[in-house]
């Protein structure tokens, strides 16, 4: 491994609830580029955030270029995704693409918030899917499950959509 240096990253996402392999994103993410040695403040997002440039009114072409042009994004592979092609379908992105790093997780999984929320809104386990803490809070605060009261109103609106 090249000498670490020091490395700034901001994700975006729903991160609800936060997953370890939320978490995991950033230390993919750190070891790549630390391989690479591309400093500064990048965007770090997993591939199905990459597609979400694609979608119409969500983001803004400006302020897609001004993310790869002036910052760059590493982006980390999910199952079912491929950020490649993603990035050779847009534009602005194949301009930039001198400045996405495309980071490998070598553990495949396909945990997503959607499926943790359909699994505590069901009664199952989530141990070892989420950091405990995590699910102390969210068995203290009564969140994702049949009756409480985040569970009437976006379930719905979030039925088959992954995050």
């Amino acid at each position: 491994m090249k000498s670490q240096i020091p490395v700034v990253l901001l994700a975006c996402g729903s991160f609800n609830p936060i997953t370890n392999m939320h978490l995991r994103l950033f230390e993919v993410a750190r070891d790549h580029l630390h391989q690479t040695a591309a400093p500064e403040l990048k965007l770090l997002c997993g591939a199905d955030v990459l597609k979400t440039f694609q979608t119409p009114n969500l983001w803004k072409d400006t302020h897609i270029q001004e993310i790869v042009e002036k910052f760059g994004l590493v982006c980390v592979g999910r199952a079912g995704h491929d950020p490649k092609r993603y990035i050779l379908e847009s534009p602005i992105l194949q301009r930039y693409q001198h400045n996405i790093h495309l980071a490998r997780e070598p553990v495949q999984n396909e945990i997503s918030a959607t499926y943790i929320r359909r699994a505590l809104g069901q009664g199952q386990s989530v141990k070892y899917l989420l950091p405990d803490a995590v699910i102390t809070y969210i068995k203290d605060h009564n969140l994702y499950t049949k009756d409480s009261s985040w569970k009437s109103k976006s379930t719905q609106s979030n039925e088959g959509k992954t995050s």
